[in-house]
């Protein structure tokens, strides 16, 4: 009779500390949901945190990374490459209206005002995931043939007005350093596939995003007499129109889809009076770089030369937010197999691309990542009906969490093994 390889017994290893902990990744959950926190604020569950990490006894740990992020450091007892590991801990400013027991009250303030605040995206999932992920992966250290990384992330929701924060910002202060990272997984979930169901996607996956602003000049005058002033209203809503031709007229779709949405339009008080300004504020997704700054050209030159041919001036800001989720081809390659024999050949699939937008992109310009997608809708629901990530009514299966536990972990013992110098 044939000894079990090593990789089966860790495998083994792995299903029964997710056995052992699944209710305690769930009660962590429940506690994180109960009590969030906005970007760049996680304090209380950073706290969480860096308490679970220095209990497991980590080689390091590091708080206030980023303002609030936390990084843990655990290596292995063989030599080896690093391979870290990421979850966001930041909430929304939204009111929750689901009625679970561990529903959130909490309200903060946002920008200038009082908000509810929810974790309406998943990421109190993805922080006691990760917290479980640690547990299972420090019980095994002797067994690793490398370093595992834990990063938890502030901000991926973006921090308030005028911060800076997310995973830029984590890796400027070097979470991705000492020792340098060689590849990065993470995963997020999903309202948009049933419970125990895996999606991912080679080459891009989510969208980059980026936000432009118009301020518009005209010249006011009477709203009887539109010919002696310069109407910004007028001339906006030329370029409004003359945005939607970028994506039909000027971009290759047979390439990567993109947008450009104008989703807010404010100018002027009073039904008889032409104001002087109009402004504008509008999205901007793309699933290439190239494509992505070729969008950011013609919304400048469209809207300065339609603003001209008004007679008015435009002036076109376009701030740069996160780049393109893209999943690196061979990581992709080697992580599908892997996440078959923990899900099960037929719960594993591609997924479309989706037009929304994350920070772990940035982690993905500077090693070799894999991003995938991890069901949360019960079975007996339909997954186009329910409230999606974001919604007030947003709502987990946390039989989910358990698998998002198997992968991860899989995914950090069998690079490590596979990738050895």
């Amino acid at each position: 009779m044939n000894a079990p390889d090593s990789s089966a017994l860790l495998d083994a290893a792995i299903v029964e500390h997710a056995d052992r902990l699944e209710q305690q990744v769930i009660l962590w959950r429940r506690h994180i949901h109960a009590n969030p926190e906005l970007g760049n604020r996680e304090f209380e569950t950073a706290k969480l945190v860096a308490a679970h990490l220095r209990k497991l006894g980590l080689d390091e740990v590091r708080e206030k990374v980023a303002y609030t992020g936390v990084v843990g450091v655990l290596k292995g007892g063989k030599p080896g490459p690093c391979v870290a590991l990421r979850a966001d801990m930041d909430a929304l400013p939204v009111t929750e209206e689901t009625d679970v027991p561990f529903k959130s009250v909490v309200r903060a303030p946002w920008n200038g005002a009082e908000a509810g605040v929810m974790h309406a995206c998943g990421h109190d999932t993805h922080v006691a995931m990760l917290m479980g992920v640690a547990e299972i992966l420090a019980a095994m250290r002797k067994e690793l043939r490398g370093t595992v990384k834990f990063i938890f992330q502030p901000a991926e929701e973006a921090p308030p007005q005028g911060e800076e924060g997310g995973a830029r910002i984590m890796i400027e202060q070097g979470c991705m350093k000492n020792p340098d990272v060689d590849a990065i997984f993470g995963l997020h979930i999903t309202s948009r596939q049933h419970v125990n169901r895996i999606g991912y996607r080679s080459g891009p996956l989510m969208a980059s995003s980026d936000t432009f602003y118009i301020a518009l000049r005209g010249r006011q005058t009477h709203g009887a007499q539109p010919w002696a002033g310069v109407d910004p209203i007028v001339v906006g809503s030329q370029i409004v129109l003359g945005l939607q031709t970028i994506v039909s007229r000027r971009m290759n779709i047979t390439e990567e889809p993109s947008v450009v949405t104008v989703g807010s339009f404010q100018s002027g008080n009073r039904g008889n009076i032409i104001p002087d300004e109009a402004k504008m504020e509008g999205t901007i997704r793309a699933f290439d770089e190239g494509h992505r700054n070729h969008l950011h050209e013609c919304v400048h030159q469209i809207s300065t030369l339609i603003a001209q041919s008004g007679g008015a001036r435009a002036e076109v800001k376009i701030g740069r937010g996160y780049p393109v989720t893209s999943n690196n081809a061979a990581l992709t390659e080697w992580a599908v197999p892997v996440l078959k024999r923990v899900a099960g050949e037929g719960a594993v699939g591609i997924v479309p691309k989706t037009c929304g937008a994350e920070d772990f992109s940035f982690y993905q310009r500077e090693v070799p990542g894999f991003f995938f997608f991890l069901g949360c809708t019960p079975k007996d629901r339909d997954c186009k009906k329910v409230d999606a990530n974001h919604s007030p009514r947003f709502y987990v299966d946390e039989s989910a969490l358990k698998l998002g536990v198997k992968s991860l972990a899989t995914l950090a013992v069998d690079w490590l093994a596979a990738n050895q110098p």
